[in-house]
């Protein structure tokens, strides 16, 4: 079986294109910090506990050395929200030499979605991508941040996008084979089984 998948692809040219989201209420226990430790096992968590609903399979099949690698590029960090002390999303960004920022990923957990969390994890993302030659001293200053979205992400990922300030350059409609939804453990969608 197949399913039809749109694509959109998205971009901001100018710092002044971000419109950030309201932050959280003083006291709501959000925060997003930077990791500043490249750590393939926190961000293969965050992979897999963000993506594991939206059908992102692309890097499960990744070695421990493959993530240390991709982590280790200079121009590559992620920025983790948390509630109350709790991971609750995440967005990964990486350079290219031409000033070009990438925001790889970009989501929230399944318990996280809905409270106002991804706007604001997504507003600091971007403008952290839009600094991000002020903390590598050697990449070039950020002239694009950039972004692809498609039907199988979030409901909402590609309105937030917009309301940041995002705006699409590229669609594409391809047909694909049916998505399997790992989930973020094996056997997460399985119907529970009564002892």
């Amino acid at each position: 079986m197949t399913t039809t998948v749109t694509t959109w692809y998205l971009e901001q040219t100018a710092a002044t294109d971000l419109s950030p989201a309201r932050p959280p209420a003083p006291g709501s226990g959000v925060r997003v910090a930077r990791a500043g430790v490249p750590s393939p096992e926190l961000s293969r968590f965050l992979y897999t506990a963000v993506g594991g609903d939206n059908a992102w399979i692309d890097r499960l099949g990744w070695s421990y050395a493959q993530w240390q690698a991709f982590l280790g590029r200079p121009g590559v960090e992620t920025w983790v929200a948390y509630e109350a002390g709790t991971p609750a999303g995440y967005v990964e960004m990486a350079s290219t030499p031409d000033g070009s920022v990438e925001l790889t990923y970009f989501g929230l957990l399944p318990a996280f979605r809905g409270r106002g969390i991804g706007g604001h994890l997504l507003s600091v993302g971007v403008a952290r991508a839009w600094d991000l030659a002020e903390r590598w001293p050697n990449l070039a200053p950020t002239r694009r941040v950039w972004l692809q979205t498609c039907s199988k992400d979030g409901a909402y990922a590609l309105d937030n996008y917009k309301r940041r300030g995002f705006g699409v350059y590229k669609t594409l409609t391809t047909e694909e084979p049916e998505p399997v939804n790992p989930g973020p453990w094996a056997g997460a969608h399985e119907a529970p089984t009564s002892a």
